[in-house]
C-alpha cells in the first residue's frame, strides 16, 4: 500500500477537494481508501463529506486519548476517512510528528492512504510531507501559485521525499493562463493530470459530498478518474456521450 501526501505551496488552489475525490476515483475503481485530514489548522475534509463534528477524531489519535482505528469514518460510497477537530484549543497540544507513527499504523489499513497536508512549509505541511512514501502537488496555472509548487517541491527533495507529481486545477483555458507545459519546464516533474474550472464542485460543497459522487460524469469527476487510474495504473474507460449528456 501507499501513503501520500497531498500538498500545495499555497492555500486556495484546491488541495482538499483534489485529496478527497482522489480517494473517491481510487475507491470507485475498487480501492480500500483512507483520506486522513492533516490539516490541523484548518481542517475541511469532514466539512466536505458531511461529517464536521465526530465522537473520534485524529486530534484524539494525536494526543494519544484513542486509537486511530476508532478515528476512521467510512462514507456511504465505501471511501473512509479520518476528520480532525474544528476545536483551535488543541492545536498548541498536538506534536505534529505523531503524523508519522499514525501513518505507520494506517499502512496495514488500507490499498491508499490520503494525507489532507496543510498548504505551505510550516511545521504542520512538513511532518504531513515526512509521513508519505510520496507526495502529489497541487497547483493553478498561475505564476504565484506555481512559484509556490516549486518550492514545496524542492522542500519535498531536501527531506529526501519522493514527488510523484503535480496536478494542475481550476484550469479556465484563458490565455492569461500558465500553458502545462511551461508549469511542467518550471516544475521539472510529471503532470499528473488537469482538472477544469468546473461549478459542479461548488455544488458538490453544498452538498457535502465530492463532485465524483455527487456529479460523476462531469469534467472535473472525469478528470479525477483519469488521474486516480493513472496513479494506480488502473485501465479506465471514459463514458459515452450519452452518460455525459445525460448524466449529472
Amino acid at each position: 500500500m501507499k501513503i501520500i501526501t497531498v500538498t500545495s505551496g499555497k492555500g486556495g488552489v484546491g488541495k482538499t477537494t483534489t485529496a478527497i475525490n482522489l480517494g473517491a476515483a481510487l475507491n470507485f475503481f475498487g480501492k480500500d481508501v483512507i483520506v486522513v485530514d492533516a490539516n490541523l489548522t484548518t481542517p475541511n475534509v469532514g466539512l466536505h463529506l458531511g461529517a464536521p463534528i465526530v465522537p473520534v477524531n485524529l486530534n484524539h489519535v494525536m494526543m494519544g486519548k484513542a486509537d486511530v482505528s476508532d478515528a476512521i469514518y467510512e462514507h456511504e460510497s465505501g471511501t473512509k476517512i479520518i476528520p480532525s477537530s474544528l476545536s483551535v484549543k488543541e492545536l498548541r497540544r498536538l506534536n505534529h510528528k505523531k503524523l508519522k507513527e499514525i501513518a505507520k499504523k494506517l499502512r496495514t489499513m488500507a490499498d491508499y492512504v490520503i494525507f489532507d497536508s496543510a498548504a505551505g512549509l510550516g511545521e504542520e505541511a512538513i511532518s504531513s510531507i515526512e509521513a508519505a512514501d510520496e507526495l502529489i502537488v497541487v497547483t493553478n496555472p498561475e505564476i504565484t501559485a506555481v512559484t509556490d509548487a516549486l518550492k514545496t517541491i524542492k522542500m519535498a527533495e531536501e527531506l529526501g521525499k519522493s514527488v510523484k507529481g503535480v496536478i494542475v486545477t481550476r484550469v479556465k483555458g484563458n490565455r492569461h493562463e500558465m500553458s502545462v507545459s511551461n508549469i511542467q519546464e518550471m516544475l521539472d516533474v510529471p503532470i499528473l493530470g488537469v482538472v477544469p474550472e468546473d461549478n459542479k464542485v461548488l455544488a458538490s460543497l453544498r452538498n457535502k459530498d465530492a463532485v465524483l459522487h455527487n456529479y460523476p460524469y462531469s469534467k472535473s469527476s472525469r478528470a479525477y478518474k483519469r488521474i486516480a487510474a493513472r496513479i494506480g495504473n488502473i485501465s479506465y474507460r471514459e463514458p459515452s456521450l450519452m452518460q455525459r449528456v445525460f448524466g449529472r
